[in-house]
C-alpha cells in the first residue's frame, strides 16, 4: 500500500463526506505527531498497533561493493518500530 492508497482508506473510513484532501491532511497531521514526539520523547507509544523509537547505532566497518575497499561508517540514530500486540494479532 502507498500513500495515495492509504489516503483513500482514510477518506473511507471517515465516510463520503469527507474529502481526499481532508483525509491527506488528516495523515500528514498523524505521521508529523509521531515525528514531532519521537524528535522530543524519543519514543512514541500506539496502544494495540506499536512503538516508534529511536536507536544508536554504532560506528563500524563496511565494505564498499563497487571496490572491495574497507570503509569506516559513522555512529548514526535510526527509528526501530517493535509490533503491538493487537497488530501482530491481526496478522
Amino acid at each position: 500500500m502507498n500513500k495515495a492508497e492509504l489516503v483513500a482508506e482514510i477518506q473511507k473510513s471517515l465516510g463520503t463526506d469527507t474529502s481526499k484532501a481532508a483525509a491527506e491532511r488528516s495523515l500528514e497531521a498523524v505521521l508529523e505527531g509521531v515525528k514531532k514526539g519521537i524528535k522530543k520523547d524519543k519514543s512514541v507509544q500506539l496502544i494495540g498497533f506499536g512503538t516508534f523509537s529511536v536507536t544508536n547505532r554504532a560506528a563500524r566497518q563496511g565494505v564498499n561493493p563497487q571496490t572491495g575497499e574497507k570503509i569506516q561508517i559513522k555512529a548514526s540514530k535510526s527509528v526501530k518500530f517493535k509490533v503491538g500486540a493487537g497488530l501482530k494479532a491481526s496478522l
